[in-house]
Order: structure tokens, then sequence, then C-alpha cells
């Protein structure tokens, strides 16, 4: 099995995320999908990283590159002979397949039935380097706002174990030059988001016809899909059979059921569609609209670390990361699960530690069983760094200082 590792650095004039793919040990239970958060430029509460997708927005501009690596055996293991035309139209057609995992999510502006002209056409590329090159002293090098797919490119982040990884850049601000990419149009946006996968042979990767016949290779479908969450602005979740939980499967098997005509999402799991909605939401949906909101609590208040406030109004009054969850009372599935911890006043621009969640958005009409528990669990709090590490960054609420997230704790959620 494999384990996704997220790490964060900060850049001069963006902010570059790294989210990892790379070996590890699996093992845990279901806890929580996540979105990841930043302080813009100008200041004011934390808000959400996405793309820039609305029912006025511009196609997604996305591409991938066709250049592939040249060894023996394959990197990418295909029904058709390597280094053939039929080889790059099995991997495009992969590609498309991935895309329409998520597209096929009802609710939401990606649905591809609904908003069919939310994702553009897939380009190609010959070009070998054809995502962002390694970033520089912290500073990306060039983003030219193309979301592209490299399977021959080398960098500095396949170190050992690394199969692949999703590099996004967010604006700080509105109108920001940020590499070649066009202007972004808020601050949280995702303005490139490149994807890479390790070309040097020591992972191999299969197609679906190809997986079966090709011992060792892992999924290409499955790993597509997950780094594909990333793209659009989702972070790791600590649901077992969720695409985004942060461990593969192991070679020759892929997550969940292959997408088809009738289900094209059938690989996701209901906690990567909640979490798709809450970025995307469609707004003539009147299924998934449903919140449930609290605070995560300690039953003994003293439980409560020592945090002192350093800004008027700033506190810690709640448990501090714990995973909070939805599980549908009939069925007993995981429907949407969200980390709790904080919350933000417009008004005040500052950051509260109260324990705060919101969960969904959920199909109205069920009833649902809540539930918290800690990080303690194969993904840890530094897999989902970007849902925690931004909260204070510049332009926070003066003085803000991040808790560290409340791990030694027993489960008891109050509504």
């Amino acid at each position: 099995m494999m384990a996704r590792r997220t790490t964060r650095c900060n850049a001069l004039a963006a902010i570059l995320a790294c989210v990892f793919l790379a070996y590890g040990a699996a093992g845990g239970r279901a806890l929580a999908y996540t979105r990841d958060y930043m302080v813009p430029a100008a200041g004011g509460c934390p808000v959400v990283e996405q793309q820039n997708i609305s029912v006025s927005a511009p196609p997604l501009i996305r591409q991938w590159s066709t250049s592939l690596p040249i060894l023996e055996p394959p990197v990418i293991a295909t029904v058709a002979a390597a280094g053939t035309p039929a080889q790059l139209t099995e991997i495009e057609n992969t590609i498309q397949q991935a895309y329409g995992i998520w597209s096929g999510v009802t609710g939401t502006l990606v649905n591809a039935s609904t908003f069919p002209n939310a994702l553009g056409p897939l380009g190609e590329t010959s070009t070998q380097n054809a995502c962002t090159p390694d970033a520089l002293n912290g500073t990306p090098s060039n983003p030219d706002g193309i979301d592209t797919i490299c399977f021959n490119q080398s960098s500095s982040a396949f170190t050992t174990g690394v199969l692949s990884f999703t590099r996004v850049v967010i604006a700080e601000a509105p109108a920001q030059t940020i590499g070649t990419a066009p202007p972004p149009v808020f601050a949280g946006q995702i303005v490139d988001a490149d994807i890479y996968f390790r070309n040097d042979g020591q992972a191999a990767f299969a197609t679906p016809g190809a997986l079966a016949s090709t011992p060792g290779a892992y999924d290409l479908e499955s790993l597509l899909a997950h780094e594909l969450g990333h793209l659009f602005g989702l972070d790791h979740s600590g649901v077992w059979r969720a695409i985004m939980f942060p461990y593969a499967p192991p070679p020759g098997t892929y997550v969940g059921e292959r997408p088809s005509v009738s289900s094209p999402d059938a690989p996701l799991s209901d906690d990567d569609r909640a979490g798709l909605r809450s970025l995307y939401p469609d707004p003539a949906d009147t299924v998934d609209v449903g919140y449930i909101t609290g605070h995560v609590l300690p039953a003994n208040p003293f439980a409560l670390a020592d945090f002192p406030a350093t800004s008027p109004g700033e506190y810690e009054t709640g448990m501090f990361g714990a995973q909070v969850v939805a599980v549908d009372a009939a069925s007993g599935s995981v429907i949407a699960a969200a980390v709790g911890g904080w919350s933000c006043d417009p008004s005040t621009s500052i950051v509260q530690f109260d324990g705060s969640y919101s969960l969904g958005p959920l199909p109205v009409g069920n009833s649902y069983v809540i539930y918290a528990e800690p990080f303690v669990g194969p993904v840890a709090p530094s897999d989902i760094a970007g849902a925690f590490t931004n909260l204070c960054s510049t332009g926070a609420s003066p003085s803000c200082t991040l808790p560290a997230i409340d791990t030694n704790f027993s489960p008891r959620a109050q509504q």
C-alpha cells in the first residue's frame, strides 16, 4: 500500500502546495475529508482554496503531455503496444474517465450533464516538461495557468517512495500576477494545478484494461482520480473507502467500482461527493442542501490546553482538529465529514478556536448519527496540514497563534 503525504510551502507571490503520493503502510478507520484554507493578502477571515468554477466562469484549461518514459518494461502498461498511437489513445481515455468520475457527481457545477462547459477540452502537448518546474526558493517557477498531467517530467519532489503528486498554486489576491497564468478572480483561487507521475521505473502504472495482466502495477485510473481531487481543491480524506483517503489500493487493485455510463462517479464515496459539492454547489440542487453545525467540546472544560489569548477576542474553548462524521442512521454509511475546530467572525476577522464544525451538504430528509474522534489513525494531522497551517498566515488576525491539534481525547460530540 501507499501513503500520500502533504507538504506546503509559502511563496513570495503565491502559495504553492505540493500533495505527494508515496509508499507506506495502511490501516485505520473512517475519519473525514478536508478542504484547504488560506488568509488573503488583504486580510480577513480564511477562505477556502478552489478552482474558478462557476456558471459564468470560463472553462477549466487542461491538457496532458504525450511524452512518455522510454523504459523496459514500460512505466505505463497498456493493452496497446508501447510507443504506438493506440497507446496514447488508451492513456488519454483513462485520463478522460478519471475526470469523468468527478464530473459525474450530481449537485455540482462540475457535473457534465448539467454544466457541460465547466471543463474545457482535454488538450495534448508533446512537450516533456509541460508542468510547472520545481519551485526556486519557495517561489513557483512561472506557472502557466494550464492544469497539466505529466508522465515524463523529473522533479526533486520524487524522493524515495513518492509515486505522484499534485502541485497547486493559489492566489493570495485578485488580479495577482503569477507567472503567465490568467489573473485570478478571487483570493484562494487555484490558478495552476499540475499532476506528476514518477518516471524513473521505480514504480509501474497500468490502465484499467492492462491492470490484471501487469503484476506489481498500480491502477492509473485510481491514482489519477485521487490527484484530480487535489486539483479541484480537496485535501486528504480519513474515510477508508474514499478516493481521497491517503492510502492507495495495492498493486493490481482499484478503489471502489469502475465508472460506467449509468454511474460515472461510481469509484467515489459519499464523502468525496460531499467534498466536491461543498466547493462547487449547484444552485439548482434541492436534495443535497442540508448542513449540521455545532461544536466539539471537552467533557471537562479544564481539559483544554493552556492557550493564552494574544489578541482581543482570541481564545480556545473547543477541541481543535477533531474529526466530525455524519453517518446515515438507516444505512450506516458515512455521508460527509469535516475537521472541526475554528470559526471566524467577518466583522472582526479574528479566528476563534472554539471547536466549531459544519457538516454538509447532506441529503435532506434523512436522519444522521454524528460522532467525533481524534486524528490518531493512519491519517495523521500532518496529512491534512492545508486545513490548518494557513489559518494564522499573513493577513490573519493580529498575533494569531495556531494551537496544537488535539489528539489525546475520548470521543464525545455535542450539537
